[in-house]
């Protein structure tokens, strides 16, 4: 639980975009990297976060590149795994600094007590910040519009892939999505996990675009 814990505080993300009116967030589980890309003329890998400790306290591992070509393939990493996120407009982001705030002050009032209406409202808190990170991420259209997106990323830099490594490459970036939990039910009949089936329906709608073929057991992008 990140925003309960602290470690993860959108409201310094807050500062950062009003503090660089030209910056952009993404929402997009997962993702540990630490890349700072400056330009098309540095870039730095480093396991260090973007916070005191990390920039200033910690002993730290960096690695810092000025060679054009590489400084290019990073930012284009970059750029291309954020693509798959989803883009955190302003007023969504202090929507859920708001929604951080009450998950934490009903995390510190659970902790206060034990009192099952504490426990009851801090899984509401919860919850709702959930629900709202998974309204982000599919902001630009249902499950399988997004994983459209996703398929056609992992073709490109993978190579061909069989569906069970497709699968296992979109649960690991969109876990938030792929819950295992729910199936998809038709009349009483239960037909699989429902995330499995967005991730087919996006298979079909690109192969009809004809961006991708299935070919020997495996999808290729044209």
């Amino acid at each position: 639980m990140p925003i309960c814990q602290g470690s993860t505080d959108p409201s310094a993300i807050r500062l950062f975009v009003e503090a660089i009116s030209s910056s952009e967030v993404y929402h997009l589980p997962k993702l540990h990297a630490k890349v700072y890309v400056s330009g098309v003329k540095k870039a730095i890998v480093t396991a260090g976060n973007l916070t005191r400790g990390g920039l200033y306290n910690n002993y730290e591992y960096r690695i810092c590149m000025d060679d054009p070509t590489a400084v290019a393939n990073i930012r284009r990493d970059v750029l291309d795994y954020a693509a798959l996120g989803a883009l955190v407009c302003r007023q969504r982001l202090l929507d859920y600094c708001e929604i951080a705030k009450a998950v934490r002050r009903s995390f510190e009032e659970q902790l206060s007590g034990i009192s099952k209406s504490a426990r009851d409202q801090f899984q509401k808190a919860y919850r709702t910040a959930e629900d709202e990170l998974i309204k982000l991420r599919l902001v630009k259209g249902a499950m399988h519009t997004v994983f459209e997106d996703a398929i056609l990323f992992f073709l490109t830099r993978n190579g061909p892939l069989a569906t069970p490594d497709i699968h296992c490459l979109i649960e690991s970036a969109y876990p938030d999505l792929c819950d295992n939990t729910v199936d998809r039910v038709i009349n009483g009949v239960r037909f699989g996990k429902r995330w499995k089936h967005a991730v087919r329906t996006a298979q079909q709608h690109l192969k009809k675009k004809e961006l991708i073929s299935h070919i020997d057991g495996k999808w290729h992008v044209k």
